[in-house]
C-alpha cells in the first residue's frame, strides 16, 4: 500500500502534467480563435470551420485527462477526451479515449492484460487533480496486492451522479466497451435493463462513429429521445465528448410544423401507431382519385371537348407509372388529358380548309367560314387567322404551328370550367385533410400519435416539409422500445443508410403501439441488416431494489431476464399505507423530510397537479431540482437519489402499467419508497411495511 508521501508525490507529477496539456489546449484555443477572428465576415465556411474546432476546444475543459496507462514495455500513455499533440516534435501528449490504443483502458483485466501494467484513473476538478486510483494488471509485480484502488466495477459504481447524464467515458466497462466499438454498419439494436448505461453506451457509440467516420459530420446525425425532459438529460454528454454536430428531437419536434393540442386515449393511440394505418392511409389517397363511369365533357370558348372513360384510365396509368408521390403525379395526370383535349380542339380546327377566295369548306360556321366559337378558340390559344393573306389561299395547310398547340395547352390549364373537372377526378390534397378525413375530427387539434400518420401522408403526397427533407447519415434512437409501427416508418424515411444505433428495453415499453419484439418493429424496414447487444449489468439500481423488482417482471416477463445488480444499498425499500385523503399530507410530510441527494416523487397523472401543488412546485419544474413531480413516463431514461412511488394500483391500472411501475422503481440509486391509497398490489406485497425512510 502506498504511503502518504507517496501519494502526495504522485499528486504532484499528475498536477504537473494535467497542468501542460491545459497548457497546450489553451495555445490551440487561441490559435482557433485568431483564426476565427481573421475569417469573420470574409470566409464564411473558414468560419464555421474555425467556429466548430473552437467550440469541441472549449467542450473538453472539464475531465480534460482522466486516465494513464502505465505499459509492460515502459511505456506511459495518457488518456482524455481528445487527442494532444506537441507542436514542435508531433510527440503525442494525450490519447483520444476512441483511438484503438486506448481501448485497454477499458477493457483489460489481469486475466487479459493487453500489455498494460497498471491502470490509473485521474480524477480531477476543473484544473485540478484530486485523486488516483490504481489497479494493477500484471500478475508478476510485487505489489498487486495493493489496497485502496478501486478496482473494475466499483469505479463505475462510486461515481457521483448529477441530473444531467454523467458523461462514463472514465469508467466504459468491458461489456459497454465492446458495443460502443462495435462498427456494425446497419442497424444495432441494444438491449439493456435499467441501469446498464445502454443511453450513455449510445452516446459514446456516436461520438466513437464520428471519430472513425468523418463523413458522418457532413451527413448529420439525429438523436431520437421520448421527452424534451429525457433530451436535456443527455444534453450536454456528446459535447463533453468533443461532438456538436448531432441534431436532438423527439418524434414530435421532428415535425415542428405540427401543433400538438390533444391527448389521444390509449386504445385510439394504439390504433393510430398500427401498421396497418400506412395501408389505410394509402387507400384514402388512393381513393380520392375518380376515372368515370360515363365519357366526361367540358365547354372551352365554347367548344365542346369529350373526354372517355378510356382516356381517364391511360392517363392514370401513365401518372402511376411515373412513380411520383400523389400531387406530383396528379399533375403528369392533368397534362396528359390537356394534351388530349389541346389535341382534339386542334383537329377540329385543322378541319377548316380554305378556298382560293378564302372560303371555309369544312368546318367553320354554317355559311362556309370560321365561327366566331373557332376564333375565339385560336384567340385564347393566342393564333390569329387573316384568310385575306396571301399565303392563307394555298388550300389545305395547318392553321397551328408547335408554338400555338403549346399556347393552347396553357390557356386549357388556366381555365376555369377545366381546372374544375380535372380536379373532380384527381382532387389535389394535404396531409392535414386525409388524417383528418380518416377520424374525422373537425376541431383539427393534433395529437402525438398524429405526428407520423401526418407524416405519412406527407410522404405519400410529396408535401414534404423543410424539417421532413433532412436526411442523417447515423440515427439513434434511445427508448426505442416506445416508438409505434407508424413512428418508426418516421424514423426510417429520416436515414435512407439505416445506419443506426437503437437503444431500449422490452420490459419498459409504455406506448400501447410501442414495440414487444425488436424483430418485428424492424424488419419490415431492414429485413435482416439488425444485430441484438446485450448489456446485462446493473449498476444503478441497488440489489435491494431490484429483489423487491422480481415478483412484478417475473408475473409480466418470463421471457426475460433482468439486469443483475452490482451494487447494495444498505437499505430495503419501504411501503406505506394510507388514503386518498390524507395523501397529499404524507407526501408533503416525506419530502419536507428529505434531505439528502435529488427525490423524484413518480404519480399516475391523475394525481400530478395535485402533488405539485400541495407541494407548492412550478407545473414545470428542472430535473436538477432537488425534488421533482413526474409520470413514470417523464421518469424514463432518468435517475435519481431517492423514488417516492404514489399510488401504485392506479399506475398498474394503465394500459402496460407493469412496464410503467417497473421503471418507476428502478430510477433510484440509494432509496425506494412506496405510498399506496388502500391494500397494496399483489406484485409489491412482499415489500415490508415500515415508517418512512429518514431524510
Amino acid at each position: 500500500m502506498p504511503t502518504s508521501d507517496e501519494t502526495d508525490r504522485e499528486l504532484v507529477l499528475e498536477q504537473e502534467y494535467v497542468t501542460a496539456l491545459y497548457a497546450r489546449l489553451d495555445t490551440l484555443r487561441a490559435h482557433a480563435a485568431t483564426r476565427l477572428s481573421a475569417a469573420r465576415d470574409a470566409d464564411r465556411d473558414a468560419m464555421a470551420l474555425w467556429q466548430a474546432e473552437l467550440a469541441r476546444l472549449e467542450s473538453v475543459e472539464d475531465g480534460l485527462c482522466f486516465g494513464r496507462l502505465d505499459l509492460r514495455d515502459g511505456r506511459r500513455v495518457y488518456v482524455g477526451r481528445l487527442g494532444l499533440f506537441h507542436d514542435e516534435d508531433d510527440e503525442q501528449l494525450l490519447l483520444d479515449w476512441r483511438a484503438p490504443a486506448a481501448q485497454p483502458f477499458y477493457t483489460a483485466t489481469m486475466a487479459a492484460a493487453h500489455g498494460v501494467r497498471r491502470r490509473r484513473r485521474i480524477t480531477t476538478r476543473g484544473r485540478v487533480v484530486l485523486a488516483l486510483d490504481d489497479e494493477l494488471l500484471a500478475p508478476d509485480t510485487a505489489d498487486t496486492a495493493e489496497e485502496g484502488a478501486l478496482v473494475g466495477e466499483a469505479a463505475l459504481m462510486a461515481a457521483d451522479r448529477t441530473g444531467r447524464m454523467r458523461d462514463i467515458v472514465t469508467t466504459l466497462q468491458t461489456e459497454q466497451d465492446h458495443i460502443v466499438r462495435d462498427g456494425y454498419a446497419g442497424v444495432l439494436v441494444v438491449q439493456g435493463g435499467p441501469g446498464t448505461g445502454k443511453t450513455a453506451v449510445a452516446l459514446h457509440r456516436l461520438a466513437y462513429l464520428l471519430y472513425t467516420r468523418p463523413h458522418l459530420r457532413t451527413r448529420g446525425v439525429l438523436i431520437v429521445g421520448p421527452s424534451e425532459v429525457f433530451l436535456d438529460h443527455i444534453g450536454q454528454v456528446l459535447p463533453g465528448l468533443g461532438e456538436h454536430a448531432v441534431v436532438t428531437g423527439t418524434i414530435a419536434l421532428l415535425r415542428p410544423d405540427i401543433r400538438i393540442g390533444r391527448t389521444d386515449p390509449a386504445e385510439i393511440a394504439e390504433v393510430k401507431g398500427g401498421a396497418d394505418m400506412a395501408d389505410r392511409i394509402a387507400a384514402a389517397v388512393r381513393s380520392r382519385v375518380r376515372v368515370p363511369d360515363e365519357p366526361v365533357e367540358v365547354e372551352f370558348e365554347q367548344q365542346t371537348v369529350r373526354l372517355d372513360p378510356s382516356d381517364c384510365r391511360r392517363a392514370l396509368d401513365m401518372a402511376t407509372r411515373s412513380g411520383l408521390p400523389h400531387n406530383q403525379a396528379r399533375l403528369v395526370f392533368q397534362r396528359r388529358l390537356v394534351e388530349l383535349m389541346a389535341q382534339r380542339l386542334t383537329d377540329q380546327l385543322e378541319s377548316v380548309v380554305f378556298t382560293d377566295s378564302g372560303d371555309a369548306i369544312d368546318g367553320g360556321s354554317a355559311d362556309g367560314r370560321l365561327s366566331p366559337a373557332d376564333l375565339r378558340a385560336l384567340a385564347a390559344a393566342g393564333v390569329v387567322i387573316d384568310p385575306g393573306r396571301e399565303d392563307d389561299r394555298d388550300g389545305p395547310r395547318r392553321l397551328l404551328d408547335e408554338d400555338d398547340v403549346a399556347r393552347l395547352r396553357s390557356a386549357l390549364l388556366t381555365d376555369g370550367a377545366v381546372c374544375r373537372m380535372l380536379d373532380g377526378l384527381w382532387p389535389p390534397l394535404t396531409a392535414r385533410q386525409v388524417v383528418t378525413g380518416l377520424f374525422a375530427d373537425p376541431a383539427g387539434q393534433w395529437s402525438t400519435a398524429d405526428i407520423p400518420l401526418l407524416d405519412e401522408a406527407a410522404a405519400i403526397l410529396g408535401e414534404t416539409s423543410a424539417a421532413a427533407r433532412v436526411t442523417f447519415g447515423h440515427v439513434v434512437v434511445d427508448e426505442a422500445q416506445e416508438l409505434s409501427a407508424m413512428a418508426w416508418r418516421m424514423v426510417m424515411r429520416r436515414c435512407p443508410t439505416r445506419s443506426m444505433t437503437i437503444v431500449g428495453d422490452l420490459a419498459q415499453t409504455s406506448d400501447p403501439a410501442g414495440a414487444s419484439s425488436w424483430d418485428r418493429a424492424l424488419r419490415p424496414h431492414v429485413r435482416d441488416r439488425w444485430r441484438l447487444a446485450q448489456l446485462t449489468i446493473n449498476y444503478r439500481t441497488p440489489a435491494e431494489i431490484m429483489a423487491a423488482t422480481g415478483d412484478l417482471f417475473a408475473a409480466h416477463h418470463p421471457g426475460l431476464r433482468p439486469p443483475r445488480s452490482v451494487r447494495a444499498a444498505g437499505e430495503s425499500p419501504r411501503r406505506r399505507r394510507t388514503t386518498l385523503a390524507e395523501l397529499p399530507h404524507v407526501v408533503a410530510d416525506i419530502a419536507g423530510g428529505h434531505t439528502s441527494g435529488r427525490l423524484a416523487i413518480i404519480t399516475p397523472p391523475a394525481h400530478l397537479a395535485m402533488l405539485r401543488r400541495s407541494l407548492r412546485l412550478a407545473m414545470t419544474t428542472a430535473i436538477t431540482d432537488p425534488v421533482v413531480v413526474l409520470t413514470p413516463v417523464q421518469a424514463k431514461g432518468l435517475e435519481f437519489d431517492s423514488v417516492l412511488i404514489i399510488d401504485p394500483a392506479a399506475i398498474l391500472a394503465t394500459p402496460l402499467g407493469h412496464n410503467d411501475l417497473y421503471v418507476a422503481m428502478t430510477r433510484a440509486t440509494r432509496r425506494l419508497e412506496i405510498v399506496h391509497p388502500g391494500p397494496v398490489p399483489a406484485e409489491l406485497s412482499r415489500i415490508q411495511e415500515r415508517t418512512p425512510f429518514p431524510g
